[in-house]
Formats: C-alpha cells, structure tokens, sequence
C-alpha cells in the first residue's frame, strides 16, 4: 500500500505532500525528516527501509522526490509509480524549485490523486492524468454557448422594446396627448408611474447607445418638448428629495468627485520673485502588506525660472548635506567642476545667461534604496476573516516629522 508521496528538500524539509491512508500532519513530518539522514552518502540508491515503513525515492536537482510504502508493497510497481510522479511535475513547474512547486501545489496534488486512490495505483499514463485534471466538459462548453446566445437575444429585445417605448412617448408628446402608460395595472396612478419608469429605462439605454456608437452628436433644433437625454438627474434628486421628506436616511455616493478633487495638481504659488526656484521630487516604492520594503526610487528636480535680465548670470550655492549616497547630475549647460568642488550652479560659458520666463531644469538626482528607514509614509494592512466575510485594518503613519502631506489618496483596488 502507498501510504503517501511527497516533494520534499535535501534536509526532509516537505513542500507537497499527499496522503492516501489516514495520517497526522505530525507522523508524516517525521517521516520526511527522517529520510535524508537513513540515506548513505556516496551511493546510488532508489529506496530505503526502516522497521515500518520503506522510502522510495528520486532525486530531482536540489529536491526529492519520495513515496512512502509499506514494506510489504511490491517494490517494482512503486518504482514504476515513482517514474509516473517524476514525470508529472514538471508537467506543471517550469523548475524543479521550492518557490515553484509551492506556487502549483495544488495542482501537483490534483494530478497525484489521478495516480492514485486509497493507497493503490490507477492504470492511468501521463496524457489520462493531463485530459482528467484540465475536466473539460463538451456539455459544459454547449450550456455556456446556448447561455450567451440567449443572453444576446434578450439583449436585442430589450433595445427593441425600449426604442418602441421611446418612439411611442414622443408621438403621444408630439400630437399633445398624454403619455400612454405601459404598466397596464388599470389605473391612471399605475399607468404615470409606469411611464416614468419606463423613460427612465430608455433613457439609461438610449444614452449608453450614443455613447458607444455617437461620443459627439448634433442634432436639429426642434420643439423643446422632445425627450431629452441625461434629463433624469433632476428626476433622483426629486426623488431622493421626497424619500428624505418620508424620514428616510439617504447617503449619496460622493467618491468619485472626491477621486477627481484629489486628482487635482496643486496651484503654483501666486508670489514669484525674479529669480525664482521650483524643486520637485517624487518617490517610487514598493512594500509587501506586511510593510516591508522591496525597493524605493527617489527622483528629484530643480527647476530655475528668471524673469528679470539683470539676473540671468546668477549662481545658485546648494547645501548638500547628502549621506544616503544620492547620485547627482547637471545640466549640460551648467559648470559640473564648479558644482562638484564648490555645490554652485551656473553656466558654464559665464557670458551666456539664462533664458528668460522659462522653466530650466538645472540639477536632478536619483536614489536607489532597500532601506525601510526611507519610507516617509508607512501602510500596514492587517486582514481578518469574519463570519461575513475579510475585514481589513490599514494603518498608515508618517515616519518624516518635518513633511506635511496634502491630497493624500490611497486607492484599495476591489476584485
């Protein structure tokens, strides 16, 4: 009997490992760390056995790949089941590693229950056990074809039917009469409030159409009585007016404006002298949930703008304090010995000046780092699984004392 088969390192450490018997997770940890030390070195060997139990086992690079059998189980079959195994794996890894066995353990452990069940191998080869794991089902690709295709005709029916609804309302409108109501509930209340529902239902489809089909449309000057389009905004807003009348609570989506108020760039300041300095800089990082950092890119600019002549040869001195080993680098047109020895700006042909009323980047820098004592903002985010579902705790704090954030905008992308 098998009583399991295992993907484990050369320390007995398991990566996969399936158990066809009724075993601890314990008992089969033991197993495995035990095996590397009943091996000898030095010599070439395909099993092992001890008093209970006998490993059957190849090596795979840095990996082994081991059954566990009883000792009464038939040696040449497992050796024959062991080549089986060998051969699946790299059906689905594309190395022989740990990071990538780990990555398709779960196919790895589909495909070895094809191998075998309750200790015993099925008479299965490598192209059965490929066409079993994929289970692609004939009927499953016909109920899905018949399932789009109705879904397409429902589809066209329904613009059918809304641009009948449509073209009925604006010949009611046209002759003066009243708007015909579609509900047919018997009643002239029933008959308004079906009409309206229904232009509101053309109207939401009507306008999806011209957007797909028509971005930009011009369209005649005519009666002002026709329907309009995108005309319902008014319509919510009486609605949700008369619900908060009623008592009701109404709490209005607000998101997006806020999204696109984050968005916005920051004025330039309003007072700009005749010699002025912009600095940007923007920061590039990557952390794993738990906070940790992988890697941080630092790129910064300073943008020199004169606007008076008699300025335009002027020399800026920079106070670099720099320890992180920040890479530095002028402009062409400015004097790189005269900033490496002295940290000041300028031309390097004195008799030249800048240009005027326009933005010269003249230094820009760049920093490459692992350091997480760099981060100025840290996000940590701690997830719990709930009965209704994960509840998610970000927490964010800012590690520079001297910065002040604004507009701050942190996007959590929903599946």
């Amino acid at each position: 009997v098998l009583l399991a088969a295992a993907v484990c390192t050369k320390a007995g450490k398991a990566i996969v490992s399936r158990q066809f018997v009724e075993m601890t997770r314990t008992r089969i940890e033991g197993l495995l760390a035990a095996f590397p030390k009943l091996m000898n070195t030095g010599k070439q060997h395909t099993f092992v056995e001890t008093e209970s139990v006998r490993y059957v086992y190849q090596p795979m690079e840095k990996l082994y790949m081991v059954l566990i059998t009883t000792k009464n189980s038939n040696i040449l079959e497992d050796l024959e089941t062991l080549r089986l195994f060998s051969r699946v794996i790299p059906e689905y890894c594309r190395a022989l590693e740990e990071t990538e066995i780990s990555d398709h353990c779960f196919d790895l452990i589909f495909a070895f229950d094809e191998i075998v069940a309750l200790g015993y191998r099925e008479n299965v080869n490598l192209a059965q056990i490929r066409t079993f794991t994929e289970m692609d089902s004939h009927e499953e690709k016909v109920f899905r074809a018949v399932r789009e295709t109705q879904e397409r005709e429902a589809k066209a029916e329904m613009r059918r039917k809304a641009k009948e609804l449509q073209q009925a309302r604006r010949d009611a409108e046209r002759q003066g009469k009243k708007a015909p109501g579609f509900g047919g509930f018997g009643s002239s209340g029933s008959s308004s409030i079906s009409s309206n529902a229904a232009a509101l239902i053309t109207e939401n489809i009507i306008e999806s159409e011209k957007t797909k089909t028509a971005p930009v449309s011009t369209r005649p000057s005519g009666s002002n009585k026709a329907l309009k389009l995108g005309a319902k905004g008014k319509e919510v807003d009486n609605f949700v007016d008369k619900l908060k009348s009623e008592g009701e609570t109404i709490v209005t989506s607000s998101a997006g404006k806020k999204q696109h108020e984050a968005a916005k760039v920051l004025p330039p300041p309003a007072h700009i002298d005749s010699v002025h300095l912009k600095i940007e800089e923007k920061i590039t990082l990557t952390c794993s949930r738990d906070g940790g950092l992988q890697n941080m890119e630092v790129h910064g600019l300073i943008m020199l703008r004169v606007a008076d002549d008699k300025f335009g040869r002027i020399r800026v001195y920079v106070d670099n304090e720099d320890k992180k080993g920040v890479q530095l680098q002028t402009h062409p047109n400015v004097d790189k010995k005269l900033f490496t020895s002295d940290s000041v700006i300028g031309l390097k042909n004195p008799e030249k000046s800048f240009p005027l009323n326009n933005d010269v980047g003249v230094l820009k820098w760049r920093l490459q780092t692992t350091d997480e004592a760099s981060i100025p903002l840290t996000i940590n985010c701690w997830p719990s699984e709930s009965g209704s579902g994960c509840d998610v705790n970000i927490e964010y704090e800012l590690q520079e004392d001297k910065l002040e954030l604004n507009d701050v905008v942190i996007t959590i992308p929903l599946p």
